[in-house]
């Protein structure tokens, strides 16, 4: 017969310790159990969800530029970027080191382009870097395992296939600032957003409508498969006015130095070419650009950035006694056979203002005087006009306030008066000061555009605001929008005076200081003009003579053909080695033989097509 035995104390407690402890731990979890269900039910629903369910955007396709015969001048491709979600990541310091590595580049760099993102929704893919290469790509995919949150994703990417050419007039595209997503709701961090020229001003048209994903993913974040999807709408085409082949003769023909050339037609005010020279490659923003390339650019003393074209002023130099001419015909202070004689010099007051030929031009008319460029003629009629006459026939001509063109941040230039100085200085204005104006010295300043328009003005007695793009087309090339040209002002001169000026300006360039603009077989009317950076004692130092950035500005404006204009052009040379007559009016000459070279060439294959 079996005893029966008793549990002793000892093992009583244990019992009762464990018995508790269990207790203790369904307790617990019960009341886990019941906050996450109960009390946070709904807020882990949603999290739940949403670590499955996930919407992608499908970034829209900027639209394309073309110039006006079709020509690509900006395009987008496929391109990849590396994405993150830090939610997908549990252990994101070791993913960032890992990515790091695979992107070349170090792990602060990507922690501080997680920390710009901070305050974005939770589960946001976060752009850690674009343009990714066959490399970067094929490194991230095979080690998806290590990296927890992060993804490929396909977006297209700006191209610009000419580099520098145009780029002071296309702009480029960045990643978009705090500032511009607080102003526009449809932007998300990561967006690319047009910051300069063409690409910023006309965004409303190039950016298109995103799509986007309806996706499941797993619990590492990657995509298990679509659930639902609407496609983007690919911004629209923008069409320019310039001629991308005279563009490549334009910048062939300015070659290293530094300047700016503008090519108008004069009949509609189409911006046909547009140099700026030096240059940069927009490329080089579009996946952000390098620190070590921006500081150089920066620090460049040559300021590749500055589009002179639109934002370089410069004194006008003798190109100036055009509006000066035209003024003098319209008011009545002279007529084509008042004669005036220059010795040289004209003293005024108690200083002596001096001709540029030394010896002086002898008795000479309005005539004889634009094509020789004869200053003390110009000192005189500038005496007799006045400054505040002389700043309302230039302002007639576009010069003191932006064309309207609309790309970039247009300067106005400045064309002085008696209120000007009044308001600025706080003086007034001395009739000294009008002799040197007359000569496009002194405080008028004005642009390579707006010198463009000026010469585009007294070709056609008709003043248009210059134009950069003609028409937006849909993708399928339908028209949206049509930008038609715009008369902006008739030039309140005679058409007897505006021939004569016109007559001058064609024989200064046949026999005059423009002759190395001549053409062989067709006229051209021009006007050379050198401003006066710095003055170097009494005596004329030659450029060789002088520091770079202490020598005269070189201009030609120039129209043709003289009888029916189709083409105005203004040539600016900074710090030339040599005045208008030598530097720029032979580049403006091979800009002008390319551009009746194309029109010839075109004209035959449209007869052979025909």
């Amino acid at each position: 017969m079996f005893g029966v035995h008793e549990v002793s104390p000892a093992v009583r407690r244990r019992i009762a310790l464990g018995s508790t402890f269990a207790v203790l731990v369904v307790l617990g979890l019960g009341a886990r159990l019941w906050t996450l269900q109960v009390l946070r039910g709904e807020q882990m629903a949603a999290l739940s969800e949403n670590n499955r369910i996930r919407l992608r955007r499908d970034p829209a396709t900027r639209g394309r530029v073309v110039d006006r015969h079709g020509g690509v001048v900006i395009d987008s491709q496929a391109s990849f970027d590396a994405v993150l979600v830090p939610e997908d990541a549990p252990d994101l310091p070791t993913v960032v080191e890992t990515l790091a590595q695979f992107l070349d580049q170090s792990a602060a760099e990507t922690q501080a382009v997680l920390d710009r993102a901070a305050g974005r929704p939770a589960f946001q893919e976060i752009v850690v870097k674009r343009g990714l290469s066959y490399d970067e790509v094929a490194a991230i995919e095979t080690h998806q395992l290590e990296l927890s949150g992060v993804s490929l994703r396909v977006t297209p990417s700006r191209t610009y296939p000419h580099g520098p050419m145009l780029a002071h007039v296309l702009g480029y595209v960045g990643e978009v600032t705090p500032e511009e997503l607080a102003r526009d709701e449809h932007y998300r961090p990561g967006d690319l957003i047009g910051k300069a020229g063409l690409e910023k001003g006309w965004e409303g048209d190039l950016r298109g409508v995103d799509g986007g994903q309806q996706i499941e993913v797993d619990a590492l974040g990657r995509q298990l498969r679509i659930l639902d999807e609407q496609e983007s709408t690919p911004g629209h085409t923008l069409v320019l006015s310039i001629d991308l082949e005279l563009q490549r003769a334009a910048e062939h023909a300015m070659g290293d130095r530094v300047g700016a050339i503008v090519a108008l037609d004069p009949r509609n005010g189409d911006v046909l070419a547009m140099v700026s020279e030096p240059s940069y490659d927009p490329n080089a923003f579009t996946g952000g650009i390098k620190p070590g390339l921006w500081k150089e650019l920066l620090g460049n003393p040559r300021h590749p950035l500055t589009g002179r074209a639109t934002q370089g002023q410069y004194p006008p130099g003798s190109t100036f006694k055009i509006i000066v001419a035209a003024a003098a015909l319209e008011e009545g202070i002279i007529n084509p056979f008042t004669r005036i004689r220059c010795p040289g010099y004209l003293r005024y007051g108690n200083h002596t203002f001096r001709c540029w030929k030394h010896g002086g031009h002898g008795s000479v008319n309005v005539h004889d005087a634009l094509v020789g460029s004869c200053d003390v003629f110009f000192y005189q009629l500038g005496a007799r006009l006045g400054i505040d006459t002389i700043a309302r026939y230039a302002r007639q001509f576009g010069l003191g306030a932006p064309t309207g063109i609309g790309v970039g941040s247009e300067r106005g230039g400045l064309m002085p008066d008696t209120d000007w100085k009044k308001r600025r200085f706080g003086q007034p204005w001395h009739k000294g000061e009008t002799l040197s104006v007359a000569i496009g010295q002194g405080a008028v300043m004005a642009t390579p555009l707006q010198m463009a328009q000026a010469v585009a003005t007294i070709a056609t007695g008709m003043r248009y605001t210059p134009r950069l793009v003609q028409r937006i087309e849909a993708l399928d090339g339908s028209l949206v929008r049509e930008i038609a040209p715009q008369m902006a002002s008739r030039l309140p001169v005679r058409e007897t005076a505006l021939k004569q000026v016109q007559e001058a300006l064609v024989d200064t360039v046949s026999r005059g200081t423009g002759n190395k603009a001549r053409l062989r077989d067709i006229l051209v009317g021009g006007k050379t003009g050198t401003s006066q950076v710095v003055t170097i004692g009494k005596t004329r130092l030659k450029a060789h003579q002088m520091k770079w950035n202490q020598r005269d500005h070189a201009w030609f404006v120039a129209f043709a053909p003289a009888e029916e204009p189709t083409i105005a052009i203004a040539t600016l040379v900074e710090h030339a080695d040599g005045g208008g007559g030598a530097v720029a009016a032979p580049i403006t000459k091979d800009v002008l033989e390319a551009f009746f070279r194309l029109q010839q060439e075109r004209e035959a294959v449209r007869l052979a097509q025909n």
